[in-house]
């Protein structure tokens, strides 16, 4: 019984670090699919291996309106947007995701498409990529 106890315990970190090398090779791989993938040229690619999300640069104030309840009380509120940012940066497919106050869905994806980012990237080269936006909104006091 010792015996097993002694190998299983020598021949775990082996076994942990073939694990480790096939996982890197899986995303390498899929990686490399996915940067040469010519059936969908512009498909945007999941932020892994490689990949490098983009970054928020530019935004634009939220506007609210008399249905907006949250800021006609003083109150945050949180958005989910998703969307795709293309390799110049620009957001499209926009979608409410997740929302506290339906009335504003639409002064939020307004001021959204005109925010700008600076591109994701595969091997240095700018993507397009899925990015889901968490956006707090607060009332002006």
């Amino acid at each position: 019984m010792r015996n097993l106890i002694a190998a299983a315990l020598l021949l775990s970190p082996l076994a942990l670090a073939a694990q480790t090398n096939n996982m890197q090779a899986r995303l390498a791989t899929t990686a490399y699919a996915a940067a040469t993938n010519t059936a969908h040229p512009t498909a945007p690619v999941r932020v892994s291996t490689g990949v490098v999300a983009p970054k928020l640069i530019h935004v634009v104030d939220i506007q609210a309106d008399d249905r907006d309840i949250y800021a006609v009380a003083g109150l945050d509120h949180k958005v989910t947007v998703s969307m795709i940012v293309d390799a110049n940066g620009t957001p499209n497919d926009l979608k409410i995701v997740q929302t506290d106050d339906a009335a504003a869905n639409q002064n939020v994806l307004a001021a959204v498409s005109q925010y700008r980012f600076k591109p994701g990237t595969l091997s240095n080269q700018p993507t397009a990529v899925p990015v889901n936006l968490e956006i707090t909104v607060r009332p002006t006091r």
